[in-house]
C-alpha cells in the first residue's frame, strides 16, 4: 500500500511575541511553542480540582460508543452532565454510571453562554478556571475571538477539518497527537463543507479515497504546557493519548468585516469566500444547460482560469496542471 508522507511539525522554545510574529507567524505553517508561560492551570487541574471548581454547572457533551467521533454521521448523542460529574467520567476508562455502555467516550467543547450567538470565552463560562489560564499574549487584545474549553476521553479521536481564523491549542493536561494536512492539499482530503470524509487517517480505505494518500501528513505529540499554533484554513485532527484538558484561542487575523457576524464557533468561511462559492454554483447550474461534451470543455477552461487567478505563487506550474479535482 502506498504510504502517506509524514513530517514532523516543528518545535521552537523560548518564545516571546516579538519571536513569534517575526520567526513563526508569517510562515503560515503549524509550529510547537514549548515553554510559554500558561499559568497555574498546569499545577493545578487536577481532576479533583476541576470538579470543584466546575461544581454543578451543566455542560452540554458529546458521548459516543466508539472513540473516533464522526460528525458527518453523527455517530455520538449529545447530552447533559453536571461538570464535576461529566469530568469524573471523561477520566475513568470503564464507567459505573453510563449512558449507552460502560466504555463510552466522552468529549467537551465549551459554549457560550447564548449557543447560536456568543462565542465560547473561559473568563465566562468558567471564570474560577480562568484566573490559573494565561492567555499568550501573541496578538492584540481587539482580535480576540474566543477561548474554547475541551476534554476528552482518552482515546477520543476528532473528525478532521479546518477553522476560518487562526489558533493556538493550549495542552494543559495529558498528551495529544495532532495529524495536520495544508490547505494546499484540500483536493485530497474528500471534503463535505469544512471536515474530511476519511475518518481512519492511520489506516483510510484506499478504494474509496484513493487521492488520501497524495496529502502529506504533519504530525506532533503535544505534551502538558505545549502550545500548538495552527494556521487558519490548516486541517488538523486531534487523538487523546490520555484523558486530557486543553484551551484553544482562536483571534480574528482578517479584517473583522471578513468573517461572518453571526458565526459563534468560527468555523463559517469568509464572506467573500462564501459569495464566491454560491456564483460558482450559479455559474455551473448555467453549464447544465449545454450538453455534456460543452460542459466538459468549459468546465476545464475555468478550472484552468481560478487556477491562474488564486493559486499562490509556492505551487509550482507542475502541481497547478496536476491539481485537478479527483474523480468522483
Amino acid at each position: 500500500m502506498e504510504l502517506q508522507e509524514k513530517v514532523p511539525v516543528p518545535i521552537f522554545t523560548e518564545v516571546d511575541k516579538d519571536v513569534f510574529l517575526r520567526e513563526i507567524y508569517p510562515e503560515r505553517r503549524p509550529a510547537v511553542l514549548r515553554g510559554v508561560c500558561l499559568g497555574a492551570c498546569l499545577e493545578k487541574w487536577t481532576v479533583e480540582y476541576l470538579g470543584q471548581k466546575g461544581g454543578d454547572r451543566e455542560v452540554t457533551i458529546h458521548v459516543s460508543t466508539v472513540p473516533r467521533m464522526d460528525f458527518l454521521h453523527k455517530n455520538f448523542v449529545y447530552k447533559t452532565l453536571p461538570f464535576k460529574e461529566f469530568v469524573k467520567r471523561a477520566s475513568e476508562k470503564k464507567h459505573t454510571d453510563f449512558f449507552l455502555c460502560e466504555d463510552e467516550s466522552y468529549y467537551l467543547r465549551s459554549l457560550g453562554e447564548d449557543v447560536r450567538k456568543e462565542p465560547a470565552d473561559l473568563s465566562k463560562q468558567f471564570p474560577d478556571l480562568a484566573e490559573d489560564f494565561h492567555i499568550p499574549q501573541f496578538f492584540e487584545p481587539n482580535q480576540f475571538f474566543s477561548s474554547v474549553f475541551r476534554i476528552s476521553s482518552c482515546g477520543l479521536q476528532l473528525w478532521t477539518h479546518y477553522d476560518v481564523m487562526d489558533n493556538l491549542l493550549a495542552q494543559v493536561t495529558g498528551m495529544k497527537r495532532v495529524a495536520l494536512y495544508s490547505p494546499q492539499d484540500a483536493l485530497h482530503l474528500y471534503l463535505s463543507g469544512d471536515k474530511s470524509e476519511v475518518l481512519d487517517i492511520d489506516s483510510p480505505d484506499l478504494n474509496r479515497f484513493p487521492e488520501f494518500v497524495k496529502a502529506k501528513r504533519y504530525e506532533c505529540v503535544l505534551e502538558p504546557g505545549d502550545l500548538l499554533f495552527i494556521p487558519a484554513l490548516w486541517f488538523h485532527n486531534t487523538l487523546a493519548l490520555q484523558f486530557g484538558v486543553g484551551v484553544n484561542v482562536f483571534w480574528r487575523h482578517l479584517p473583522a468585516a471578513s468573517y461572518d457576524r453571526k458565526d459563534p464557533y468560527g468555523n463559517k468561511d469568509p464572506v467573500a469566500a462564501t459569495r464566491a462559492l454560491q456564483a460558482l454554483e450559479r455559474a455551473l447550474h448555467t453549464l447544465d444547460e449545454l450538453p455534456a461534451d460543452y460542459r466538459d470543455f468549459y468546465g476545464r477552461r475555468m478550472i484552468q482560469r481560478i487556477q491562474k487567478r488564486t493559486y499562490c505563487d509556492i505551487v509550482s506550474s507542475t502541481s497547478t496542471q496536476d491539481a485537478t479535482l479527483p474523480s468522483s
